[in-house]
């Protein structure tokens, strides 16, 4: 079927992520783009940088987005798409702006967006969707032609996004002592974000107590707990915990934490437990400090055994998905039936996000939605 690879309209294939500092230079101005517009000092910005001085002031998410491209490119020449891929960040370089100027005198017309954020929120898809606005403003004043630009549907449940988790939390309970591994609690671990962001994540008619972005994580860890039970024969407890929770302490966060919750869970005699850290797409630094430092940490002062499942990062179903996931909107969008792949309860996710969804605080234009001020 000739079709199936074909591309078409779209002519390139964008990666957007955080972006991280390479250097110990590079933390406080990087941790200044983070937190524009706050008014956060900048001795303030050097005790957070902390946890990146840890590691050298070097972040792991530009090179494991260098190993992503990488997977990307060999997956789609292997598999006859001839669709060339970008890369550009929010926070640091490459930025993304330069990286949209770049696409534009390559003559790219029709872009398509990858974003490292499986899940519906503000943080993990409007707020990108709001840095592309900004860069595309760029571009216009300017005077450039501006391209069109849409984003790839939210991919929790792409059975290559989920296939590896379950691969890693199998793996991290195979490396437990075999006297606790079949008692062992599985703790699947996400970003906490503030309660009032979560209750109106995803869609308007999704909007309630935690909103999209916690049934997408519910219904992950259910299937991850369900193929783990499947592949076993153990029907591990598992519950959905929270991470890297930061600003103000009045402003309530999703809870329970993971350092809480490795207490709850050897306060109650759990054996052991699996830290799955599903609301990640690749070790960054906060999967290497809050839990890899700071959650070990603590279970080690509680003689509690605890070993950290990979996340999906570079795994080839996973670039595999991606391709899949390419031709899907393209066929989309030259009318043709498409059946979108998906696991679980909740379905394939909208591929333009509608009004309403995921609002921000302070309105601002975003872009590659049904409100987007770029059609």
């Amino acid at each position: 079927m000739p079709d199936v690879l074909d591309a078409s309209p779209y002519d390139a294939l964008l990666l957007l992520s955080f972006g991280g500092p390479e250097g110990p230079d590079d933390v406080v101005p990087f941790l200044e783009n983070v937190t524009r517009g706050r008014g956060i000092p900048k001795e303030r910005l050097k005790e957070v940088g902390q946890h990146y001085f840890l590691f050298g002031g070097v972040s792991p998410i530009n090179d494991q987005n260098r190993a992503l491209l990488d997977a990307l490119r060999k997956d789609f020449a292997g598999h006859g798409l001839d669709l060339p891929v970008y890369w550009g960040n929010r926070n640091w370089a490459p930025y993304l702006t330069d990286t949209l100027r770049e696409m534009v005198r390559d003559g790219r017309r029709r872009i398509l967006v990858l974003a490292t954020s499986a899940y519906a929120s503000y943080s993990g898809c409007r707020q990108y969707r709001e840095n592309l606005a900004d860069s595309l403003a760029a571009l216009e004043a300017e005077g450039l032609q501006l391209p069109k630009v849409d984003k790839l549907r939210h991919y929790f449940n792409h059975p290559g996004f989920v296939d590896p988790m379950v691969d890693g939390v199998l793996r991290s309970l195979a490396d437990l002592p075999e006297d606790v591994r079949d008692g062992a609690h599985i703790a699947f671990c996400t970003h906490s974000i503030p309660n009032t962001a979560a209750d109106t994540s995803g869609p308007v008619e999704e909007h309630g107590d935690g909103g999209a972005y916690v049934a997408q994580h519910l219904d992950v860890a259910r299937l991850i707990a369900d193929a783990v039970r499947e592949r076993t024969g153990v029907d591990h407890p598992w519950q959905l915990v929270y991470q890297s929770r930061s600003g103000a302490p009045h402003i309530p966060w999703l809870e329970p934490d993971i350092c809480d919750h490795l207490e709850e869970r050897h306060a109650a005699g759990t054996p052991a437990v699996v830290m799955a850290p599903i609301g990640f797409v690749s070790d960054h630094m906060e999967v290497l400090y809050d839990l890899d430092t700071e959650a070990t940490a603590k279970a080690q002062e509680l003689g509690l055994p605890v070993r950290r499942s990979a996340t999906v990062g570079a795994d080839p179903r996973f670039a595999a998905a991606i391709r899949e996931l390419v031709v899907e909107r393209a066929r989309t969008e030259r009318g043709q039936d498409v059946t979108p792949c998906a696991l679980g309860a909740l379905g394939a996710s909208h591929n333009l996000c509608p009004v309403g969804c995921c609002p921000a605080r302070a309105p601002r234009p975003a872009a590659a939605g049904a409100d987007s001020p770029y059609a």
